[in-house]
């Protein structure tokens, strides 16, 4: 199995995990119970999978019926048929990022601002400030609910990662990120979000930074991240990661 064959069956374990799946032809279809948020709704096509316009038609019917966005995601070097099939039955490009890499010796440990204080969140309030400090981040309304600290307690309880920053005298929360388990030392560093009134100090970089090198503390040799533009793509390659291929989303309105 090819590098990047690894990363993508990586990606389609964990999207699997969790979640309830379902197998329409070359494609994995994964359903979260929780919400119906398309970027945890989504399915992932098998290696080299070329698939016909009646695949691609079954997977759109399975989404519809379950009033989801029929969605998914995939690397193009890993997948490089799919994409002109999906195009041609509706699907529109939602975005292409980078995914990049950061091999152990290529870490760099990015200081944290002295006023700012990372910590493993590990009570109710620490998952629920997390997660909202992300949410507001990321320009998402709701709050964030007791299934999100179950979600969190489970992450971590399968061996997954998470970091919150907190403004160290006032205790207020400034923002966090995960890291997946480690699945055959390959890991995904995600949901890095620094709340607009924190941004630009370096924070960001910094909890980039503690999650990749715990992950490489835990053995992981793969750790991998999709940056959402080019300004974060430039700040992950300070702290020492590099493009590998390239991850596509793909949707049907």
């Amino acid at each position: 199995m090819s590098f990047l064959s690894f990363v993508q069956s990586y990606i389609r374990t964990m999207a699997a995990r969790g979640r309830e799946t379902e197998r329409i032809g070359p494609f994995l279809a994964t359903y979260s119970t929780h919400t119906e948020h398309p970027m945890l709704n989504y399915a992932v096509p098998d290696d080299g999978a070329v698939p016909t316009t009646a695949d691609v038609d079954a997977l759109t019917e399975a989404y519809r019926r379950r009033d989801l966005t029929p969605r998914l995601e995939f690397l193009t070097e890993v997948i490089p048929a799919a994409e002109a099939v999906l195009r041609e039955r509706g699907y529109a490009l939602e975005r292409r990022v980078p995914l990049m890499i950061c091999a152990p010796e290529d870490a760099v440990a990015w200081p944290c601002p002295e006023d700012i204080t990372l910590l493993t969140p590990e009570t109710d309030v620490e998952f629920l400030a997390m997660v909202n400090a992300q949410r507001e981040a990321y320009d998402e309304p709701d709050p964030a609910s007791d299934d999100d600290v179950a979600s969190m307690r489970d992450l971590l309880g399968r061996g997954g990662l998470a970091v919150l920053a907190v403004h160290t005298a006032t205790g207020d929360p400034v923002g966090g990120g995960v890291g997946t388990a480690l699945v055959d030392a390959t890991t995904e560093i995600a949901g890095i979000g620094v709340r607009e009134r924190y941004r630009r100090r370096g924070i960001a970089a910094a909890l980039t930074s503690q999650l990749t090198l715990e992950a490489h503390q835990r053995g992981g040799k793969t750790v991998f991240l999709t940056p959402a533009g080019e300004p974060e793509e430039r700040l992950y390659a300070r702290i020492g990661y590099r493009r590998a291929a390239e991850c596509v989303h793909l949707s049907l309105a």
